[in-house]
Order: structure tokens, then C-alpha cells, then sequence
């Protein structure tokens, strides 16, 4: 049992791998047409460069983790650290998800430093401080880790009161906690980030106008400080019902027109009128089945517990196991997830086109690839696993065709 559990955890950290690569290798690939005024010579030679620097640290990174993950699992480190505790079940979990937690930060926090401070400054994308990094890391830290304390904790509680028919309940658990946590995001956002309301105007007034022609209703559109962490460009709706708010990065206002800022939220505007949210919910509860599919049989072996030096089952062991069979199955779901996720972008792309902004829509698109040195060629590999959102290039042909025909 523990060799397979640790040849389920290369054959994950292969994949990455091959992903990587695949990725490293497509920086080559020619630019499609539609998209050669992106960037001219010099800035897409920048771009081959800052691609190739972070696709070196991916693999560099991935192996690390993996090569990590193999010595933790071969050398019983998790059950001997559970010695350092007392016996009672929630120190035993408590002590494996600190562990993995701890390790996993280091791991991370390594990579991520020269991929923020070191990669991101030097093609000067990245604006924060050491100060904000270590903040953000140390904040990102007890977040995940409490997540994750509350996660397993509930599968014990699951599993103790049902037994074998946990697999649904905690299905549905873990979807509510899901919805829990997208609803407490407008707050946690705030940590360590300034909102501040959009300023009265033709901006506002158009946002307003077209959000209010479909019947939606938002509690506020904020513009959200990123310009202290990085020079890129996003903008987002967050919250749920009347509590929707829609927030804008500073430096998006600031390098975009109002037509195409209204482009992209027409875009959005989309996804709500075809109810892409709750189709994604719907895909991602199945996602869950599997998943509990996997817990379920973590936590119905003991062999794979003592197999690893533990003397019962370990609930924070078996969170540890869901990892290394979730990469197995993963590359599956996320083929069909995504294939799903890119058909929506498309129909969304097709509302922008209806409100009359589909020029703006593809200069918008444009200036975001531009701005967030976006990959214009990507491998057709890398879009079918891993892109939830269709290449730049094939949508704004779709847009384009869809200008013909309206």
C-alpha cells in the first residue's frame, strides 16, 4: 500500500511535469495573426524571456515539491511527528495538517519569493514590499490552515456518525462550506487590501445602467488598491444576491477606457444571464462526489494508516491521501470542467458583442494580454487540461465572426 500511495504521488508530480514543459516549449510556438499587434518585437522578446523564467521555476518548483512529498511518505515523517503529542484525536490530526501545512509553506514561500520578488520585479510587474509578502504569506498561512483543520475535523465528525454513508453527506458539507467561504470572501478581501467606491461619473452611471437593464442589482462598485502588489489588470464580481458587489483593480480604471470596462462587465453580465455560477456549482458538486469517493476510502483502509507508521487512522493522514488521489483523477475532471468553463466564456464573450461593445471587447481583451503578459500561443495541450478560458486568439475570432453575422 505505501509504494502505490507513493507512485500515485510521482505519477502526479510526472504529469505536472510534463505540463510544465509542454508549456515551456509552446513559448516558441508562432503568434497567431488576429494577434500581432499585442506586442511588437521588443516586448514580445521580453515576454519569451519572462514566460521562459517562469516556466524554468514551475518545473524547478514542481520536482522540489514532489522530491518533498516522496521523503515525507518514505521516511514516516507524519507519524513521527505525531509523537510529539498527546494521543487525543484532535491532536493527532492537528499535528499532521501542521506538518504538511509547515513544510508546504516553506516549499512555497521559496518559490514564490523569487517568482514575485525576483521575477515579477525584474520585468516590473510586481510592486509589493518584502513587508507585504511576508504579511500576505503569514495571512494566506492561517487561513489555509484553519480551512483545512475545519475540513478534516468535519470528516471525522461525518464519518464517526454515518460510517460507509458519509460519502454524500460530506459531499454536501464540503459544498456548503465552499458556498460559506464565497460568501465571507467581499470580507476576507478587505484584510490587507483598501476598497474605495467609484467615483461618481459617466463610468459609474454606464455599469449602472447596463447591469440595471437586465433586472441585476448590486450593493456597491468599488475600486480595489492592487497597484500596491502588482501593475496587472483584473476586475471581479463578489458576494451573492443583493450583497453582489463588483470591484475594479485601480490600475484597470486607470488603463482602460469606459467602453471597454463596460465590455468586460457586459461580459460578465453574460455568465449571470445563462447562470454559468450555478452550472460551475453543479459541475464542481460532482467534482466533490469524487472526491468523497477518494476520503471514503482513506478513511475505510487502516492499512494505508499504519502502512505509513500510524497505529489507527489518522483523519489528517487520510486529508493528506485525498491529495495524492485527487492527482490522479483530477487531470480527468478538470478536461471535462474546463471544456465546460471555455464554452461559457464564449456565450459571455457573445453578450458583449449584443450590448454593442463587441470592438471594445476585443481591444479590451487585447490590452489585458498586453498588460498581464499574457501567453498569445498557448500549446493545445496546456488549454485542454488546464485553460478555463478559451486562447485569445480563438475568441476574438468568435467575436469577430459574431460582428459579421449580427
Amino acid at each position: 500500500m505505501k509504494l502505490l500511495v507513493i507512485i500515485a504521488v510521482i505519477i502526479s508530480g510526472l504529469y505536472q511535469l510534463m505540463l510544465n514543459l509542454v508549456q515551456y516549449r509552446s513559448a516558441s510556438n508562432p503568434t497567431p495573426e488576429n494577434l500581432s499587434d499585442v506586442y511588437d518585437a521588443e516586448t514580445y522578446d521580453r515576454w519569451k524571456k519572462y514566460s521562459a523564467e517562469h516556466s524554468r521555476l514551475s518545473i524547478i518548483s514542481g520536482l522540489v515539491g514532489c522530491a518533498v512529498s516522496v521523503l515525507m511518505l518514505a521516511t514516516n515523517v507524519y507519524s513521527a511527528f505525531t509523537t510529539l503529542f498527546n494521543d487525543s484525536w484532535f491532536m493527532q490530526l492537528f499535528s499532521v495538517i501542521l506538518l504538511e501545512s509547515a513544510v508546504g509553506t516553506v516549499v512555497s514561500v521559496i518559490f514564490s519569493y523569487i517568482g514575485t520578488m525576483k521575477i515579477e520585479e525584474k520585468y516590473g510587474f510586481n510592486r509589493s514590499t518584502i513587508k507585504t509578502f511576508v504579511i500576505d504569506k503569514i495571512r494566506g498561512f492561517i487561513i489555509e490552515f484553519g480551512i483545512s483543520i475545519g475540513i478534516v475535523v468535519l470528516l471525522r465528525a461525518v464519518h464517526v456518525w454515518l460510517g460507509n454513508w458519509m460519502i454524500l453527506l460530506f459531499a454536501v458539507a464540503i459544498f456548503l462550506v465552499t458556498l460559506v467561504i464565497s460568501f465571507l470572501y467581499p470580507i476576507l478581501s478587505r484584510v490587507g487590501n483598501k476598497f474605495t467606491p467609484l467615483e461618481d461619473g459617466e463610468l459609474k452611471d454606464r455599469l449602472m445602467e447596463l447591469l440595471t437593464k437586465h433586472g441585476y442589482t448590486v450593493k456597491a462598485i468599488e475600486v480595489m488598491d492592487a497597484s500596491r502588489r502588482t501593475t496587472k489588470l483584473n476586475a471581479y464580481f463578489t458576494g451573492f444576491g443583493k450583497l453582489k458587489t463588483i470591484v475594479l483593480y485601480d490600475n484597470l480604471v486607470n488603463a482602460m477606457t469606459a467602453d471597454e470596462i463596460c465590455s468586460v462587465f457586459a461580459h460578465e453580465l453574460g455568465h449571470g444571464l445563462h447562470r454559468d455560477v450555478l452550472k460551475n456549482q453543479i459541475l464542481n458538486f460532482g467534482n466533490l462526489l469524487i472526491m468523497s469517493l477518494i476520503v471514503w476510502g482513506a478513511v475505510s483502509a487502516p492499512v494505508l494508516h499504519t502502512a505509513f507508521g500510524f497505529g489507527e487512522v489518522n483523519y489528517g493522514f487520510a486529508y493528506i491521501l485525498l491529495s495524492a488521489g485527487l492527482g490522479l483523477i483530477q487531470p480527468l475532471t478538470s478536461l471535462v470542467i474546463n471544456a465546460c468553463s471555455r464554452k461559457a466564456e464564449y456565450r459571455a464573450d457573445e453578450q458583449a458583442v449584443k450590448e454593442g461593445y463587441g470592438e471594445a471587447m476585443v481591444s479590451a481583451l487585447k490590452k489585458l494580454a498586453r498588460e498581464n503578459f499574457a501567453h498569445l500561443a498557448p500549446s493545445r495541450i496546456n488549454v485542454a487540461l488546464e485553460y478555463s478560458h478559451p486562447p485569445l486568439g480563438d475568441r476574438i475570432n468568435a467575436i469577430q465572426k459574431l460582428k459579421v453575422e449580427s
